[in-house]
């Protein structure tokens, strides 16, 4: 478990600007913002509450809460059921979620080295314990890790397309 995702501690920690700044693409929504909107995400709406009962419109961005040992498999379900956007996550590649998520991408990118993380005041957290990956859902998303393999390695599962 990472420093930022002890028990019973806060879920919120933002995504750096670089990361966006990388990806160079603009997102319809990001499905788990903070109440006050989007801290650096490229977003033109937000979802802040209840997330995972609200229907997801367009290209969406996805860094959901770290929390609980399989806490990600519902966001990661709904992501891919949606199937238009990027999803940040813990590099677990161990874990089944992990895998299974994995299995459903058209492109991962592992970034490097670990990204630390924001914490709502602006300051930025402590080394994490953990990389991350973002992974891509639709060819917008796999254009959109392409650009920013700057940040570290794309890799493409034996399903995906690779020629986009």
């Amino acid at each position: 478990m990472g420093v930022w995702e002890r028990i019973g501690e806060s879920d919120e920690w933002y995504t750096p600007r670089y990361i966006f700044d990388a990806l160079g693409c603009r997102f319809d929504v990001d499905v788990a913002a903070p109440p006050e909107g989007p801290r650096h995400v490229p977003a033109t709406n937000w979802i802040s509450e209840n997330s995972l009962e609200t229907e997801w419109r367009g290209f969406v961005w996805m860094n959901p809460p770290f929390g609980g040992r399989n806490g990600l498999a519902p966001w990661l379900d709904k992501f891919f059921a949606h199937g238009n956007g990027v999803a940040l996550t813990p590099d677990r590649t161990s874990a089944p979620w992990w895998q299974a998520a994995a299995a459903r991408a058209d492109a991962i990118l592992f970034i490097s080295p670990k990204v630390r993380f924001e914490r709502p005041d602006g300051s930025q957290g402590k080394n994490p314990s953990n990389g991350v990956s973002l992974f891509a859902a639709g060819d917008v998303a796999v254009a959109a890790l392409l650009r920013a393999r700057s940040l570290g390695t794309v890799v493409f599962p034996h399903k995906a397309k690779v020629g986009v």
